[in-house]
């Protein structure tokens, strides 16, 4: 139980139904849904598109979305990738042949076709109990009347206001007299409120074909993109199995590759092997063993994974208890890790929700533009904003996630669900582009091995190794900082928090629920 003389918050705890969210109208028209007779997988859907409208730094209709869907919450989830493709015309060599040493961060070749419509339009055919027009409503609604901008979202809306300024129909719709709208001001986007109309009247189609698309590829070509109609019409989101590895009697379940979700896996798998629940939870001694596992985890990562419809990523080799065992092996307790590759890890934004029904429906969501704002591009008569996913390609022939024609690229967001005994334990998932492995793991562990409630899990402070240091937020004691310094680690404090994130743990036997939402956002969980 927290310490109530200090600030916090403490978990939500309900019998019918939870949902968090990073936003609060996110989280209140998820509820709503739920209360009207919809589902989980109604609920997510209507919080990710209203989230595309209030939080549109971090997400939007012109993004992606990764889905772990467990019906009745028995048994593994079902997966689904709703993450777009290149063009078709996007060959290396015509990259090569045009000077191009790395995939631009902003600009129509960082945009790869968008895949979130595809996804909610089937995940709400397949699984849903009302339809896309409903799940819409409240999107159009904010949309077209106007929202409140809040704290965290004006906070990373600032900081990115030379990328709108830089596109005439960015800064129009998104920067008012030249500036970013601050806390309390009221935004409107009318030309997306007549998008998502359309998207809720024409389903898939008013989104992937017609007025939409082709506001979308006319832009993009216009700057020199590869894009045609034909991608966006071929668009298409795919089932797929999800991988696993069991860590001290649960059974954490991720997407696969092209997702980075086999990361966190592996790093869990090497971590098994140290007794975590004997050390100080926010100590140096525990931090330095999250460190080191993510750095070798995360070089794996950036050597193996790729899109497996075009190339072959070794999964089951990757996640083998032989593997881990000789990993940990590298790792000594004492002592940071030499020779290990430094990799600069771009920050993104991204929206994660959980949520569970009265039947224990379990649906962990996440979706995003991957930076802030995406490409920076916005559809001049559409108001939709383009992802920058395509900027995680690689521009290196032999590299498995090297740019290729219909190719998606390595994906950083990643739902997460917690099983045990067969029985869904947790829907979760923590933000932050590259960070997440980490926040999942660090995650993971607060709640496993040291028996956190999910709100202290997420509260807890938070470390990253990146760009050869190690970062650490301003809640970890300077004791801890010194001390991983003299491990070896060189070390200085975050001038920004790592992620955000929420959870649902579902206790079956007491038939509650119990949600958290992470307090580096602005959002709340709920729950009746």
């Amino acid at each position: 139980m927290r310490d109530f003389q200090l600030p916090g918050r403490s978990p939500v705890r309900a019998t019918d139904a939870m949902v968090a969210t990073s936003h609060p109208l996110s989280t209140l028209a998820a509820i709503e849904m739920l209360r009207s007779g919809g589902n989980a997988m109604d609920a997510a859907v209507t919080a990710a598109a209203l989230q595309a409208v209030v939080e549109p730094q971090s997400t939007g209709i012109g993004g992606d979305c990764f889905v772990l869907y467990s019906p009745k919450g028995q048994g593994a989830p079902i997966a689904f990738n709703g993450s777009g493709r290149s063009p078709a015309a996007a060959t290396l060599d015509w990259y090569l042949d045009h000077g191009f040493t790395t995939i631009p961060e902003t600009g129509p070749h960082a945009v790869t076709v968008p895949g979130a419509i595809d996804a909610w339009c089937r995940l709400l055919d397949d699984h849903g109990s009302k339809g896309i027009d409903a799940a819409l409503a409240p999107a159009i609604h904010y949309a077209e009347n106007g929202y409140v901008v809040h704290d965290r979202v004006a906070w990373d809306w600032d900081e990115i206001a030379p990328v709108l300024a830089a596109d005439p129909h960015s800064a129009r719709m998104f920067l008012k007299d030249g500036k970013p709208l601050a806390a309390g001001d009221v935004h409107r986007q009318p030309e997306l409120a007549e998008t998502l109309k359309r998207i809720a009247a024409h389903g898939r189609a008013g989104f992937y074909e017609g007025p939409v698309a082709d506001d979308l590829v006319g832009r993009l070509r216009a700057l020199g993109g590869l894009h045609t109609p034909d991608d966006f019409t071929a668009a298409t989101g795919d089932y797929v199995d999800p991988v696993s590895v069991r860590y001290r009697g649960h059974e954490l379940f991720q997407m696969p590759p092209n997702n980075q979700g086999l990361t966190a896996l592996l790093m869990l798998n090497i971590l098994s092997g140290f007794d975590l629940a004997g050390l100080d939870s926010d100590g140096a001694e525990r931090l330095h063993l999250e460190i080191e596992a993510g750095r070798l985890a995360y070089r794996d990562r950036d050597r193996w994974i790729a899109d497996q419809d075009k190339v072959d990523v070794p999964v089951k080799a990757l996640l083998s208890q032989g593997y881990a065992a000789d990993l940990r092996a590298a790792i000594d307790p004492a002592r940071a890790m030499t020779g290990l590759p430094d990799v600069a890890f771009p920050k993104s934004d991204t929206v994660y929700i959980s949520v569970v029904d009265k039947d224990r429906n379990a649906v962990s969501f996440i979706n995003s533009t991957y930076d802030s704002f995406g490409s920076g591009l916005t559809g001049p008569k559409s108001g939709v904003v383009l992802q920058s996913r395509g900027r995680s390609f690689r521009l290196e022939r032999d590299h498995p996630n090297v740019i290729a024609p219909s190719k998606r690229p390595m994906h950083t967001i990643m739902p997460g669900m917690a099983l045990k005994d067969g029985r869904v334990v947790a829907p979760y998932g923590v933000m932050g582009g590259a960070y997440q492995p980490f926040g999942h793991v660090h995650f993971v562990t607060n709640l496993i091995d040291f028996g956190m409630d999910p709100q202290q899990a997420l509260d807890a402070p938070r470390v990253f190794a990146r760009d050869g240091m190690v970062e650490v937020e301003r809640g970890v004691a300077q004791s801890a900082v010194e001390a991983l310094g003299a491990k070896g680690h060189s070390v200085r404090r975050s001038d920004e928090p790592f992620g955000g994130g929420q959870a649902v743990l579902v206790d079956w036997d007491k038939g509650t629920l119990t949600g958290a939402s992470d307090h580096r956002k602005d959002g709340c969980a709920l729950g009746y």
